[in-house]
């Protein structure tokens, strides 16, 4: 029996001898790979991180002591050592285990979690609470450095200095978000790596001084409080110190027991502590050491040589618009491409190789991406900002005050549109029409095929103000019909018929052809109409349709409330065409968990068949 299969919970861990602690962390690596490799998932992430897992729980009581995992993706470990090992055969699968902490899987999980730079401001929430209510418990927050460059940590950081209290931070530095790091503090990082000494080296030098007779604790405290304290004598940890925190390490992430003795000594500090954690992403599989944004979120592969099990790749949308950008930027040297950490997730990687100057990656902070944009229109240049749909909420207020006031010609790649599948209720891009439709001087556009997709660019190239082309994860559509040009506002007719009209937004153009073609097999003529422009809508069109059809239909994968469908009813009343019954299809307004996307439709009415049958139902 290994020793993974005697731990079912935190408490046997604890019962372990070193030589076991040891043997369950290869034990769990050995797990991690055989089952993400049937199935797919986080294996990077979670592989630099088994020990620092192991060695949390060794240590403190969860679920007394909270553990906040930034983002959750690499909490895998913590989840198998705290009972759910057997569920992970429904790992990311509908109604199975999530690939994120999940507060109604298990108590050891603090909270829902799936964006980054989120984990130091709920620990201090939930440190300030355990104040007011004078509780006693260990509460830590488990950071990445690819996350500490989003300003929402940096504002808990400079907030936790109020502290009073033991408050721990770990900081996980594998040196990587999901792509390299960027910037200053990944610089600043990696000049600590180089100084391991410093902990020690400042323990030493206080215990030497302490041994001086009645003169010693005087000088430490003296030296403490002066600017040439120990602290800026040896530089790493400067930055976290100034900022109220006592820096320990950097200590080696895959050394349990280095690991054991900083976090207890860590908890006998009565003041917020930063442990600075040296993890190396993919750590003890090759395959994923040498290339670990390939494992990051990876589908099923082969385990003896980590290459993907999987058909042919077919070109996504993502693929289609890097390659367009890169093609238009050959072109127009005033184009500029943004990504917030996210550089092979949004096809930017080619942009870079090429134009590498004209390639700006801002790491995780997608409001300083924004407004960042924003200066560079102002100075004559096409800024292209390149952010997923769920991320690109973090932005809102950047979006309405500093571009589309100015009404300045940023333009938005918004990747993952709708449905994203098994990442879940924080990743699915189910509001970004609601969220932005509203917003004054902003065009939404939502192409369909491969070549509406690099039309829809052109045209957002030439535009004079702020543009947003949203589209979704997954596979391109390819073309069976000519693209006709790009009008402001016009929708694309397809199909033209009379009596009922499906429109349709983006990718679902898909979903609306095979209704039409159960329609049409059961004698019913439709006109299919591909929608194009979200904002803003046809209205020409769209009153042309009440003359000669009795039925409009509109089909989306944007919740219900603020919907395109929403909009297109709204202009309809107040024309007051009574004559013409419209009806919207798209999702309900709930949190959409995880699952194929071909399950998620089904469940909410949103597939071919579910369609078609509520339109029967509704005509007759």
């Amino acid at each position: 029996m290994s020793i993974l299969e005697q731990v079912n919970s935190p408490n046997d861990i604890k019962k372990l001898s070193k030589l076991e602690l040891e043997k369950l962390a290869y034990n769990i690596r050995e797990f991690l790979i055989d089952t993400l490799s049937k199935q797919g998932g986080h294996l990077s992430s979670n592989l630099g991180v088994v020990e620092l897992t192991i060695a949390l729980h060794y240590c403190f009581q969860s679920p007394v002591d909270k553990l906040i995992w930034d983002v959750g993706h690499q909490s895998y470990i913590h989840k198998i050592l705290t009972g759910r090992k057997e569920a992970f055969k429904t790992l990311r699968t509908y109604k199975g285990l999530s690939g994120f902490p999940k507060t109604n899987e298990s108590e050891h999980d603090t909270f829902n979690t799936g964006h980054s730079s989120t984990s130091i401001s709920l620990a201090l929430g939930l440190a300030k609470a355990r104040e007011l209510q004078d509780e006693d418990n260990y509460i830590l927050s488990i950071i990445g450095d690819g996350s500490l460059t989003g300003g929402m940590a940096f504002e808990a950081l400079n907030n936790a200095s109020n502290l009073k209290s033991n408050f721990i931070v770990i900081l996980n530095d594998n040196n990587m978000s999901i792509s390299n790091n960027v910037g200053g503090l990944s610089r600043y990082l990696n000049s600590i790596r180089t100084e391991p000494f410093y902990t020690e080296l400042k323990g030493d030098v206080e215990q030497f001084l302490r041994k001086i007779p009645k003169f010693g604790d005087n000088v430490v405290n003296t030296v403490k409080k002066s600017k040439d304290s120990l602290k800026q004598l040896f530089v790493p940890g400067m930055l976290f110190e100034e900022l109220g925190f006592t820096y320990l390490g950097p200590v080696d992430g895959h050394n349990i027991f280095d690991l054991i003795e900083m976090f207890n000594k860590a908890k006998r500090l009565n003041e917020p502590v930063l442990i600075h954690v040296k993890t190396k992403k993919g750590k003890g599989y090759e395959p994923a050491e040498k290339n670990p944004s390939r494992f990051h979120g990876t589908q099923p592969f082969d385990k003896k040589t980590g290459i993907p099990i999987e058909p042919k790749r077919k070109q996504t949308y993502s693929d289609v618009f890097g390659k367009t950008l890169v093609d238009l930027a050959h072109k127009d040297e005033k184009i500029v491409a943004i990504t917030a950490a996210m550089l092979e997730g949004t096809g930017l990687d080619s942009f870079k190789k090429i134009f590498p100057k004209r390639l700006v990656d801002v790491g995780i902070a997608e409001q300083h991406a924004v407004t960042f944009a924003a200066g560079l229109a102002s100075s004559g240049f096409k800024p292209v900002v390149c952010i997923y749909s769920s991320f690109l909420q973090r932005a809102y207020d950047q979006i309405i005050h500093d571009v589309c006031i100015d009404n300045l010609p940023v333009i938005f790649a918004i990747d993952r549109s709708g449905l994203v599948g098994s990442d879940g209720e924080t990743h699915q891009g189910i509001f970004d029409i609601s969220y932005l439709s509203h917003m004054p001087n902003l065009t939404i556009i939502s192409p369909t095929t491969r070549n509406d997709m690099v039309e829809s660019l052109k045209f957002a190239v030439d535009h004079n103000g702020p543009i947003a082309i949203r589209y979704p994860k997954g596979s391109i559509l390819e073309d069976k019909r000519d693209v006709q040009p790009y009008d402001l506002s016009k929708s694309e007719i397809i199909i033209k018929e009379e009596k009922i009209a499906l429109i349709a937004v983006g990718s679902m153009i898909k979903v609306a052809e095979n209704v039409y073609k159960l329609l049409k097999a059961k004698g019913l003529s439709a006109t299919l109409i591909n929608a194009r422009f979200i904002k803003p809508i046809d209205e020409n069109l769209i009153k042309e349709l009440t003359l000669k059809h009795q039925y409009i239909f509109t089909i989306e994968e944007n919740v219900l409330e603020g919907s395109y469908g929403q909009k297109i009813q709204c202009l309809l009343n107040n024309g007051c065409h009574q004559d013409t019954i419209i009806k919207n299809y798209g999702l309900p307004n709930e949190f959409i968990e995880h699952g194929s996307i071909d399950i998620l439709r089904k469940e909410n009415g949103l597939d071919p068949e579910s369609i078609f049958k509520d339109i029967i139902q509704t005509i007759s």
